[in-house]
């Protein structure tokens, strides 16, 4: 359309003639002579106004119609907004793609080394990604990367991938040694990892998730709660295997059913040697961004799991292929290969004791996240059995994997506790109606409003106890003034207890510890009970505790009536199996794993172990907008990874009760300022914390953001990223400056901080918005980092695997 907008008043300005008066009447040949004279009078008049300027040739009318095209284009890239991240990755990828295609001949890639990786033009590419996943603008300064002499390297096969790692040495207990790549070595294997994922991405199965464009975590999520019904048996496969020469060996046999090429292999045999290929089943948590990950991790665990993938469609064939349609499909609709491989199997098995019946029954689902496998079999238990025990025999004597031996089958319909699978809990629960969610909204809503009533008596009677003390101090003192004449019957009475030389306040405190003596304060939980039970309520006028009580009671009683006639109709419905076996009445959701994600709050700081939000001792020292990125980062991932689930509420809860306080406290203690002050100073809804009625507001530009995308192939280890935390490094270091630490970022950095490492969690972990395991060796490390790529890290832009941590090593 806008070619033909522009077309339309280019042609207007030509014929200027046409367009004032109606078309001629005529022959075809009369309108022509008429257009014709009318062209040559506007040239002679425009040649005579245009006498001063200089001569011009006239242009056809066939050469301005060709231009339009151009034109229109010109037009549209001044309009055109400026490429995004994630845009100028694809258009990398793209350029790529074109050279890997262009090497296919006959059925395989060829030559992929020389011709595609050992390019310039490639490895330009791959360094653009590079500095792209450091969130550094393509337009700053680039580091000193010659492209020409490593391709070069490469093609002659003189690059010595050992000189361009290096060691992080750690204790056995901690991890062990880890070796990363250099900023050369990283460079390469980019551009490695584009050219497997240009040729293997077609071959993926659909029951692969993770690091894949289109099929990330969410996409697996909603395969299990949206695709696989109600069924009978599930469970995890957890694999534990570190890659070793069966193991790479394999992956190696794979890589050449696809590409003939020895110089790759080669290269990847260098690297799998000098120990930068960091490929481990069931270790760390895939997908984190963590360094020890390693850059060619997803995409070789993909090529190796794929495998498994098509292993498990013959299973599935063998299981399901040859079980009946749905009850509603009549044979005319049935497939002839189905019919004929039934007809096949009750032939060989006409004697056999129902096996034939059992699985005409049988279902399989599968979703893999990585090395994460969930499995779903609607059917007998022997047939869930079954499939669990092929697909583990070919796990170990096929990939040479490792399988837990305390793998076990969930009866879905009599377990309500769930399996873990991709830091979620998958559980199956019951529907509630309209009415039972009416009930539970309102009995929840009773329960709030007594318990706000509740805090709130309890809060006056700390106050008046409160004033009960100081106005007790205050007559205390008074006493010693003799010319007040202060003496009463009580002031002796308590003077009794006071000792020669004893100092006013430490009498008071006597006085106190003598009367919680008599009152047994040992059996309260703190002193605020203790001003509020026996001091100020004591005093309060009978009639007013009476009805605060009663009201109280009433309360109570209605809550626990509507529950036990809630649990009551559970227990008739589930004790019918109709109700039971519907699948209508049972559906599958997934919670986010909200008892260790407060394990983690109080880990990293941010409440207490009685749950109450605190400040942040280690951020304090650092920039306002740095703390806000920190607590902004976890806000950000809470809401991108947990929109979907079914318990998101309680997630609004946490980020306002905890994160959002914890934020306000910190900038608190750091200026010393009342939370409400600081609440109003700082606007933290402008910085992405909500409250719970601004979440709405907030998840509509989170969603249009370049790090929401599907494409988890471009983003590995940045949407999955967990924050950590960093200090201000306070160690005297060379006097030599620093640059950043982040891969092709050339900005000074005016900070050293240190990270350091909190948890260190097993496979499978848990999604907590933290780093979940990263290596024991990177405890404690200095590392320069400039303020924006630190707000980037907090935030969630880039992740530790952008970090350069041999800087210092150098």
């Amino acid at each position: 359309m806008s070619f033909l907008a522009s077309g339309r008043g280019r042609i207007l300005r030509v014929l200027p003639s046409v367009r004032q008066r109606p078309p001629p009447q005529g022959s075809y040949a009369a309108c022509f002579r008429r257009c014709k004279v009318h062209f040559s009078l506007d040239e002679v008049e425009n040649a005579a106004e245009g006498a001063d300027e200089p001569q011009r040739q006239p242009v056809s009318l066939a050469k301005s119609l060709a231009f339009l095209t151009e034109e229109s284009v010109v037009a549209d890239q001044r309009q055109r907004k400026p490429l995004s991240r994630m845009e100028r990755k694809r258009l990398a990828e793209l350029r790529i793609k074109k050279r890997v295609k262009a090497q296919y001949l006959n059925g395989k890639f060829h030559d992929l080394m020389v011709n595609v990786v050992a390019s310039t033009d490639t490895l330009e590419d791959a360094y653009d990604i590079v500095r792209l996943n450091s969130n550094v603008d393509l337009a700053s300064a680039r580091d000193d990367v010659c492209f020409a002499a490593l391709a070069e390297q490469l093609r002659g096969g003189e690059f010595d991938v050992r000189a361009n790692v290096y060691a992080v040495i750690a204790k056995r207990r901690e991890g062990g040694r880890l070796v990363l790549p250099r900023l050369n070595l990283r460079i390469i294997q980019e551009a490695v990892r584009l050219v497997l994922e240009v040729v293997y991405r077609p071959h993926f199965s659909k029951i692969s998730h993770g690091c894949r464009s289109g099929r990330g975590y969410q996409s697996a999520l909603r395969f299990i709660s949206n695709e696989i019904g109600l069924p009978d048996w599930c469970f995890t496969i957890p694999m534990y295997k570190e890659v070793d020469t069966n193991v790479f060996s394999k992956i190696i046999s794979l890589i050449h059913e696809k590409i003939i090429d020895d110089q790759l292999v080669a290269f990847m045999q260098n690297m799998f040697d000098a120990e930068v290929i960091n490929l481990v089943f069931g270790g760390f948590p895939k997908g984190h961004g963590l360094p020890q990950e390693g850059v060619l991790s997803p995409i070789l665990m993909n090529i190796y799991l794929g495998c498994f993938d098509h292993e498990l469609f013959r299973i599935c064939m063998r299981h399901e292929g040859l079980g009946s349609e749905a009850t509603d499909v009549s044979d005319n609709q049935e497939s002839n290969l189905r019919r004929w491989f039934r007809s096949q199997l009750k032939d060989r098995e006409e004697n056999s004791d129902g096996q034939t019946d059992r699985l005409l029954k049988t279902r399989l689902y599968a979703c893999r996240y990585m090395d994460e496998i969930f499995v779903a079999v609607v059917g007998s238990r022997d047939a869930a059995e079954g499939i669990k025990s092929e697909m583990v025999a070919y796990l170990r004597k096929s990939l040479y994997l490792e399988v837990d031996d305390r793998l076990y089958l969930m009866p879905v319909r009599r377990n309500s506790q769930g399996l873990q699978f991709a830091g979620m809990m998958v559980r199956v629960t019951t529907k509630e109606s309209a009415a039972l969610k009416a009930v539970h909204k309102l009995k929840e809503k009773v329960r709030l409003f007594a318990s706000q009533k509740q805090e709130i008596w309890d809060a006056m009677n700390l106050r008046l106890g409160k004033k009960w003390l100081a106005y007790g101090l205050k007559r205390v003192k008074e006493s010693e003034i003799k010319s007040l004449g202060l003496s009463t019957p009580l002031l002796d009475h308590i003077s009794q207890f006071r000792k020669e030389g004893m100092k006013t306040d430490h009498w008071f405190k006597t006085l106190l510890k003598v009367w919680m003596q008599d009152i047994n304060a040992k059996n309260e939980a703190n002193e605020n009970v203790l001003l509020s039970k026996y001091i100020a309520e004591p005093a309060l006028p009978q009639d007013l505790k009476d009805a605060f009580n009663n009201f109280q009671k009433q309360a109570k009683d209605y809550i626990s009536s509507e529950t036990a006639a809630t649990e009551a109709l559970l227990s008739s419905l589930k004790n019918k199996e109709s109700i039971i076996t519907r699948i209508d009445g049972v559906v599958i959701k997934i919670h986010a794993p909200v008892s260790y994600i407060q394990k983690c709050l109080n880990r990293y700081g941010l409440i207490n172990l009685e749950g109450f939000p605190k400040h942040v001792s280690a951020l304090v020292l650092q920039d306002d907008e740095l703390i806000i990125s920190w607590f902004a980062g976890i806000t950000q991932r809470w809401m991108r990874w947990f929109s979907e689930v079914d318990n998101f509420e309680e997630i609004q809860i946490m980020l306002v009760e905890c994160v959002r306080k914890s934020c306000i406290r910190t900038l608190s203690a750091k200026y010393r300022m009342y939370e409400k002050i600081t609440e109003k100073r700082f606007e933290l809804d402008n910085y992405g914390i909500p409250m719970v009625e601004d979440f709405e507001a907030m998840m509509a530009p989170l969603e249009s953001s370049s790090l929401v995308c599907t494409d988890e192939a471009l983003l590995y280890g940045i949407s999955s990223s967990g924050v950590f935390v960093l200090t201000l490094s306070r160690v005297r270091v060379p006097a030599r400056q620093f640059n950043c630490f982040i891969m092709g970022c050339q900005s000074a950095s005016p900070s050293m901080y240190v990270l350091h490492v909190k948890e260190k969690q097993r496979f499978p972990g848990w999604r907590t918005g933290f780093s979940s395991s990263i290596h024991g060796s990177l405890h404690g490390r200095r590392v320069g980092l400039c303020t924006q790529h630190v707000k980037d890290l907090y935030l969630g832009h880039i992740s530790l695997q952008s970090v350069d941590f041999g800087v210092l090593i150098r």
